[in-house]
């Protein structure tokens, strides 16, 4: 078996598992998630199988929606979507790698800013260089957003 099967034959199995238990929640999920899953993997002009970090990334991808969709329906004033969403993030989250700690990510952050400005980028240029240098450190661990803020606190602060 490929190494890049395993990712994407966990969340088969457990598909099968959950439907067996008769778990409509992580069986519905997890549906949407091969389905996301499949519709990347023929994306393009030539279907291919994903790697186990691609699969991470299509995850990724599907739980922040279900973040997104869950504030919607909050403020929406549709708890019991909101819960259901927030629900199916929980599921998702089983499969990604550890979210990084404030601490950690403003540490990596400032090794980057630290290396980014020994290489001479400054100025509104610091951003690009410093995002291009901690996102392969990052890699799934924390959110988009939240490095970007992350590293204009640091450009500022420093």
């Amino acid at each position: 078996m490929s190494a890049s099967k395993s990712l994407k034959s966990r969340l088969q199995g457990d598909l099968s598992t959950a439907i067996k238990a008769r778990d409509e929640l992580t069986s519905a999920t997890l549906r949407m998630t091969l389905a996301a899953v499949t519709t990347e993997e023929v994306a393009g002009k030539q279907a291919r199988e994903l790697s186990d970090d691609e699969v991470v990334k299509v995850i990724g991808r599907e739980a922040k929606k279900r973040r997104e969709a869950a504030e919607a329906f909050e403020k929406g004033g549709r708890p019991e979507q909101a819960a259901r969403e927030r629900a199916e993030g929980e599921v998702l989250a089983a499969y990604l790698p550890a979210q990084l700690s404030d601490a950690e990510l403003d540490e990596l952050v400032a090794a980057a800013v630290a290396q980014a400005r020994a290489e001479g980028a400054e100025g509104p240029r610091a951003m690009g260089a410093v995002m291009k240098l901690v996102n392969p450190r990052v890699a799934g661990r924390a959110e988009g957003g939240r490095v970007a803020a992350a590293v204009k606190r640091a450009l500022a602060g420093a």
